[in-house]
């Protein structure tokens, strides 16, 4: 499959991002995993007892339905669920 990484920087002091630098250093942020819907994979995560940030799909960068998996659910790894760009209509 593809690969895709982002880089990220914070943009004030007050960002999320500037807030993980601080407490947990540079590195990687996060994981993505593109699927085919947001709902249902929330719901299938859920159903596991899986911890959620998102309760339900937000939009993200380039206007993609977005959703976040709770770090103490995901072995410590803020993990993400993003929507692939040809489902989204």
């Amino acid at each position: 499959g593809q690969t895709k990484i982002e880089l990220l920087e914070p943009m004030n002091e007050e960002s999320t991002v500037a807030k993980f630098i601080e407490k947990k250093g540079e590195g990687v942020h996060h994981l993505a995993f593109c699927v085919d819907s947001v709902s249902a994979s929330l719901e299938e995560a859920e159903s596991k007892g899986v911890q959620l940030i998102d309760k339900a799909p937000r939009k993200g960068a380039e206007g993609l339905n977005i959703a976040f998996l709770h770090p103490k659910s995901t072995l410590g790894v803020l993990t993400e669920f993003c929507e692939n760009p040809k489902e989204v209509k």
